[in-house]
């Protein structure tokens, strides 16, 4: 199993996830609870599960593709280490990843 770390968009909470290599990191954030809305299903049609992963982790993730990077474009409070959790898949040299919920969501369901 692989430990992935949850921290708020306040940073006052951190939440320890484990997880199997394989999983979709939205998925495993969205059973923990976590405030990523992912509307499009992971079809990167939309940017609502936009996540900071830290910058010590981030070099362990694959490069994002185009495709990513231009809906990461879209995405409330980017920043240099953004990427979408759909895209995300969680293998065995990302445990301990940390990752942050940013501060700022755009909600395509309008709720």
């Amino acid at each position: 199993m692989i430990r992935i770390r949850f921290v708020s968009a306040d940073g006052g909470e951190v939440r320890e996830v484990t997880a199997p290599a394989g999983e979709r990191l939205l998925d495993i954030a969205q059973a923990d609870g976590q405030p990523l809305e992912g509307t499009c299903e992971g079809q990167m049609a939309c940017s609502t599960c936009h996540v900071i992963v830290s910058p010590e982790d981030f070099g362990r993730l694959s490069p994002a593709s185009e495709e990513e990077e231009d809906m990461l474009d879209l995405a409330a409070s980017a920043t240099r280490t953004s990427r979408l959790a759909c895209q995300i898949w969680i293998e065995d040299q990302m445990d301990g990843m940390t990752v942050r919920i940013p501060p700022e969501q755009r909600n395509m369901q309008g709720r």
